[in-house]
C-alpha cells in the first residue's frame, strides 16, 4: 500500500464525515431528536445527537475499503458488521432508552463473535493467563473500554479529541511497529473521521454523537487496542487511552464505594469537576489534547523498546491532569 492511497482514504473518510454529520444534523433538528439539559448534563440548550451515524459509517467505509482485497477483508468485516449492530442498538437507545441490561448484553455478543470468529495463536497478555482465560480476560477489558467511552462523552469536544488522538496514535505504534500497512489505515481512518466530526462538536457543540457513536466508537478502539497488545505492544495500548481509562475507572471506584448506581448518568468524572468549577469546555478539551499528543509520543516510544519508562512517564503525566481538572487550580465556579 502507498502513502497516496493512505491520503485518499484519509480525505475521503474526513470528507464523508463531516458532510455527513452536516447533512445528519438538518435531518435530526427536524426530526427534533435533541438531547435536552438535566441536572446531570453539562450543556444547556436542547442539542440534536446522532452525529455518531455518519462518523462510524465513513470510518468502517474506510476500513472494509482498505481491506476489502487483502488477507485482512474477513476480520475487517467481522468487527465492522459487529460495530454496525452495535450502532443499530443504540441508536434505539437513543431513541427510546434501553435498559442496562440489553445494552451490556448487546455489547457482550458484538465481543464475543468479533473473538469467537478472529481466532489468533497469539494470546493478549503475553502467555501470562492461560488459553481460555486470556480471551475472556481480553473480552472483559474490551467491554469495559466501550462503556467507559461511552461514559466520558460528556462535554463538547472530548470524545472527538479522543478519537482523533488515539487513531493517530495506533497508526504511528503500528508503523513504529512494523505492523500490517491496513492496520495504521485503521487509525489514520478514525484520525479523519474524528476531525471531520470536531467541525460541528466543538463548542459550543451543534450535534452529539450520541450512543450511537460513542459505543460503536470505543468499540472500535478497544479491538484495535487489543490487537497491538496482541502483538507485544501491551505497554503502548495502555499509554494512549490511559487517561479515558483513569478518569472513568478512578470515578467508578469511587462511586460505588458510596453506594451510588454506577450505570446513571452522573456529572463526578474529572472533566465535568472541571467545568463546574469554572472552565470552558473548550479549556478542558485542550488540556486534554496537550496530554493525549504527550501520550502518543510516549507510545510511540515504547514501541521502539521504551516501555516502562514511557509508562512511568505516562503514568505522571495523567495523574497531574488529573489533580489539574479535580481541583489543583483557583478558578471559581460559574453562577
Amino acid at each position: 500500500m502507498s502513502w497516496t492511497l493512505f491520503a485518499v482514504v484519509v480525505v475521503i473518510v474526513f470528507v464523508a464525515s463531516f458532510v455527513g454529520t452536516g447533512l445528519i444534523l438538518r435531518l435530526l433538528k427536524s426530526r427534533a431528536i435533541l438531547d435536552h439539559p438535566n441536572e446531570r448534563s453539562s450543556h444547556v440548550t436542547p442539542t440534536p445527537k446522532g452525529g455518531g451515524i455518519a462518523v462510524v459509517a465513513a470510518v468502517l467505509a474506510g476500513w472494509v475499503g482498505i481491506s476489502w482485497d487483502t488477507p485482512a477483508a474477513a476480520i475487517s468485516l467481522s468487527v465492522a458488521a459487529a460495530a454496525l449492530a452495535l450502532a443499530a442498538l443504540s441508536w434505539l437507545d437513543d431513541l427510546k432508552g434501553l435498559s442496562p441490561l440489553w445494552r451490556l448484553l448487546g455489547q457482550g455478543v458484538a465481543v464475543a463473535f468479533v473473538l469467537s470468529s478472529t481466532p489468533s495463536v497469539k494470546p493478549f497478555f503475553g502467555g501470562l493467563l492461560p488459553g481460555a482465560l486470556d480471551g475472556l480476560a481480553a473480552g472483559l477489558l474490551w467491554l469495559w473500554f466501550i462503556n467507559l467511552f461511552n461514559f466520558m462523552d460528556g462535554i463538547d469536544g472530548l470524545a472527538g479529541v479522543e478519537t482523533a488522538a488515539l487513531g493517530l496514535g495506533i497508526a504511528l505504534v503500528a508503523a513504529a511497529a512494523g505492523m500490517s500497512p491496513a492496520f495504521v489505515i485503521y487509525g489514520l481512518a478514525l484520525l479523519a473521521g474524528a476531525l471531520g466530526f470536531l467541525w460541528w462538536n466543538w463548542h459550543p457543540a451543534r450535534i452529539f454523537l450520541g450512543d450511537v457513536g460513542s459505543v460503536p466508537l470505543g468499540f472500535l478502539i478497544g479491538w484495535l487496542l487489543l490487537v497491538l497488545a496482541k502483538n507485544g505492544h501491551w505497554q503502548a495500548a495502555l499509554i494512549l487511552p490511559l487517561y479515558f481509562l483513569a478518569d472513568a475507572t478512578i470515578t467508578l471506584v469511587r462511586r460505588a464505594l458510596r453506594g451510588e448506581k454506577v450505570w446513571r448518568a452522573h456529572r463526578e468524572h474529572f472533566y465535568q469537576q472541571a467545568v463546574r468549577r469554572g472552565l470552558s469546555h473548550a479549556d478542558v478539551v485542550r488540556h486534554v489534547l496537550v496530554l493525549n499528543l504527550v501520550l502518543v509520543l510516549l507510545s510511540v516510544a515504547a514501541a521502539w523498546g521504551w516501555g516502562w519508562v514511557s509508562l512511568i512517564g505516562a503514568v505522571i503525566a495523567v495523574s497531574w491532569l488529573l489533580f489539574f481538572l479535580g481541583g489543583g487550580y483557583a478558578e471559581k465556579p460559574r453562577p
